[in-house]
């Protein structure tokens, strides 16, 4: 077990249960190693409307770890979206 805090940004990538390589020296972490990619699902966002396509269009969507990322217009609660670890962003949908 890994106190939240000590995770840093990181922690919003993971949820409980997930692994990752941590980087220690002595006790403490200094460095955590995540996976290039993480499945995570959608908490809260506005719910997409219908024929609302417009190309390129983002709204902010919070995750069931709390982190806030933009995401397409079609993505809504629930769905499970891919999201780039090293740059916070969206991928695709999962």
């Amino acid at each position: 077990y890994v106190e939240q805090a000590s995770l840093g940004e990181a922690s919003t990538y993971l949820k409980e249960g997930d692994s990752a390589v941590l980087q220690m020296y002595l006790d403490e972490i200094f460095d955590v190693d995540l996976p290039a990619a993480v499945e995570l699902t959608i908490a809260e966002t506005e719910p997409g409307i219908q024929g609302d396509r417009v190309s390129g269009a983002r709204k902010p969507a919070t995750l069931e770890t709390g982190r806030v990322v933009q995401v397409p217009l079609f993505v809504n609660p629930g769905d499970r979206i891919k999201v780039d670890t090293r740059s916070g962003e969206y991928i695709t949908r999962a």
